[in-house]
């Protein structure tokens, strides 16, 4: 739908809808330009306040994801304000404020509409110096690939939605979805990255797939190595896959291959669409290093998960 839109060029646009990336980008001067970005869905777990945190966190995210600091946000909300309870909506946008206040940034106002179904986001604003702008691509031949966060909110989501999952798988999920993607980054601009973007609805492959997409590298991907949720195999193995997974595989189908061992169910988390799940890092080995020292020290749980190659180009291969 976009690509027959009238694009509108500007010197100062370092990031617009020309590539697929976390935010767009505005320089302002010299020495500032502006992050903005978007994102807002439905709850996808029962408590209102867990998902206004996971809500805010989520769209946190792309700001984290560019290098950036946000300092400004936008309350969206749609809800069917003669069906729900009163108490439902505040609880969400708490539980939204409060993660914002985690992450010092300033809700300064917001828009809401009735609707038949509850939706809840944000609109984040950020800035960033105009040089150390991260895009998403710009990996180097022989790079590492850092994940920060596990996998496997997609499927966990859509087993709370049928009563299948218990507490405490719950509990890790919405420990991982609302914690903020801050220090990841604050850590990660310490090594200037090659390139970074956070993994969210186009599942691990999915992003993972933008970084290498009509570039002159490719990856290969441990899949192994790819930490998961707590619950997550067995959820999938019993067939709680969300409607989305399967998208997500059509959509990116010839630039991604599976070696022969890898099942079924470890494919379809890999393409499972995530909700405020972690960064994606690219870094020369030795930085690499450091930084996976680095996070975990600060009790991030990412792991070395793959590497970029000169061999299959704009491909990513599964092992």
């Amino acid at each position: 739908m976009l690509a027959s839109l009238p694009l509108i060029s500007d010197p100062n646009l370092i990031i617009g809808l020309e590539r697929s990336e976390d935010a767009g980008v505005y320089r302002l001067n010299s020495d500032m330009a502006l992050i903005q970005t978007v994102d807002f869905f439905t709850p996808i777990v029962d408590d209102p306040y867990q998902f206004g945190q996971i809500a805010a966190a989520n769209a946190l995210s792309d700001i984290y994801a560019k290098g950036g600091k946000p300092l400004t946000a936008l309350n969206i909300v749609c809800f069917p304000i003669k069906t729900l309870g009163h108490d439902i909506l505040k609880d969400t946008l708490r539980g939204g404020l409060d993660k914002l206040r985690e992450a010092d940034v300033l809700l300064v106002g917001g828009h809401s509409i009735d609707d038949s179904e509850m939706k809840y986001g944000l609109s984040v604003i950020g800035v960033i110096h105009p040089d150390k702008v991260i895009f998403n691509q710009g990996a180097k031949s022989g790079d590492l690939l850092i994940l920060t966060k596990p996998v496997g909110t997609g499927v966990i989501a859509t087993a709370i939605k049928r009563g299948a999952a218990d507490e405490q798988v719950i509990g890790e999920a919405v420990k991982s979805m609302s914690t903020l993607n801050r220090r990841a980054g604050e850590l990660m601009i310490e090594y200037n990255p090659s390139a970074a973007t956070d993994v969210t609805g186009f599942g691990l492959l999915g992003h993972a797939a933008e970084m290498v997409e009509n570039t002159d590298v490719g990856l290969i991907i441990r899949a192994r190595e790819v930490p998961l949720l707590p619950g997550a195999v067995q959820l999938a193995k019993a067939g709680f896959i969300p409607g989305g997974t399967g998208r997500n595989r059509d959509y990116r189908r010839d630039m991604v291959s599976f070696s022969t061992g890898i099942i079924g169910y470890l494919q379809d988390l890999l393409f499972d669409p995530q909700t405020s799940g972690g960064l994606l890092i690219a870094l020369a080995p030795e930085k690499a290093a450091k930084l996976l020292k680095d996070l975990k020290n600060s009790g991030i749980k990412a792991a070395v998960i793959g590497e970029f190659t000169g061999n299959n180009k704009g491909k990513i291969s599964v092992q």
